[in-house]
């Protein structure tokens, strides 16, 4: 199943308290959970102004889904096609 790098223009991201950040992971779970097992969050990266999620998804097409439903911007999908890290030098 395809891998895709989310990333969301959220102005004062950096800044969200953590009963924020909750918030928002229980209305992506919520939404996750309705659109069935084929979507998974693995994980989000905060910065200042914006947040980027790792999902696994069988398509563009249903992160999208997941960001509209759940009120969040999706302003950039891109589809992982590989992973490295210092390993792969070795």
């Amino acid at each position: 199943m395809p891998k895709y790098l989310i990333e969301r223009d959220i102005p004062g991201a950096g800044k969200l308290s953590g009963q924020d950040l909750h918030a928002i992971s229980q209305k992506s779970c919520s939404v996750l959970n309705r659109l069935g097992p084929q979507i998974q969050w693995v994980q989000s990266y905060v910065t200042d102004d914006k947040v980027y999620c790792v999902y696994i998804a069988p398509n563009e097409e249903m992160i999208r889904q997941h960001a509209q439903e759940g009120g969040f911007p999706a302003n950039r999908i891109s589809e992982i096609k590989t992973v490295i890290d210092p390993t792969t030098g070795e």
